[in-house]
């Protein structure tokens, strides 16, 4: 059976609306010590560590959607490690049952963070969480930070937009063309925070394989590029992804730019054990 290894590259811009990017990214390994920050691009192999990969987009005035993203991926990081620590003390913990936990925790720590000052007051982020074990990716997102699958030529939206057009247009109700331009298409009725009393967030475990290719990313992606363009690069990546990662976030700022841009390419490959 062969080995699984992980390569990926990691970017992130600040749009042209404001000078500080809103927008945080997170890559680690996570074993029985804590989180290993990891560079942002770089391979690993599964057999002695879990990997991570998120991206959040922050909301709120002043340097609140930065604080808000920032303490999300850091308290994930932090949270997601225990999992280790009962296994190694007999106990073996759902990992999506652990997620729903550690989001609800963060969830509070944020509402609790955002009542403390005016300039923090009602902040709030989005997620989109990738945690590969050697099983299964487990993921976690909230609001309308994606992650996408690419897989034998057939791209896969794995996660869901918490708005009710990306709704209409995953019914057939509306067309991309209707999304993309829909007036609501960014009223999000799910974030982590906001004051919002709970959070509500999408879970899923799904198998993966050689092969697989994986991108993460915030919105401001999603506005310079038409699913087309993430299908075609995605199934075009090799196994190393920083020429895939350079392509789609220079093509999404040339089209838009206007949003902060952040991305996570992640690209599955099968090695021999022992090697």
């Amino acid at each position: 059976m062969p080995s699984l290894h992980l390569h990926w590259a990691a970017l992130s811009h600040s749009g042209s609306r404001k000078p500080r990017n809103d927008d945080s990214l997170i890559t680690f390994a996570s074993g029985i010590d804590g989180p290993t920050p990891l560079s942002p691009s770089g391979s690993h192999h599964l057999s002695r560590h879990d990997l991570v990969f998120a991206v959040s987009d922050g909301m709120g005035g002043g340097n609140a959607g930065d604080l808000a993203s920032s303490l999300l991926l850091q308290r994930m990081s932090e949270i997601i490690p225990e999992t280790f620590k009962a296994a190694a003390a007999g106990f073996f913990p759902d990992c999506l049952s652990h997620l729903t936990l550690a989001l609800r925790s963060v969830h509070e720590q944020i509402n609790v963070a955002g009542i403390a000052s005016d300039d923090t007051r009602g902040m709030a982020a989005t997620l989109a969480l990738a945690w590969f074990t050697p099983e299964n990716l487990y993921l976690a997102n909230v609001g309308d930070s994606r992650i996408y699958l690419s897989r034998a030529g057939q791209l896969q939206q794995l996660t869901r937009d918490h708005t009710s057009a990306w709704g209409q247009w995953k019914r057939g109700e509306i067309t991309e063309i209707q999304y993309r331009t829909h007036p609501r298409r960014s009223a999000l009725y799910e974030v982590v925070g906001g004051g919002h009393k709970e959070v509500c967030p999408h879970l899923a475990a799904i198998p993966y394989q050689p092969g697989d290719r994986f991108l993460i990313c915030s919105d401001g992606l999603i506005d310079g590029l038409w699913e087309r363009h993430i299908a075609n690069a995605l199934a075009a990546c090799p196994s190393s992804p920083q020429a895939t990662a350079n392509t789609l976030l220079k093509r999404a700022i040339d089209n838009s730019g206007v949003d902060d841009t952040t991305l996570i390419v992640v690209a599955v490959e099968g090695q021999a054990d022992g090697s």
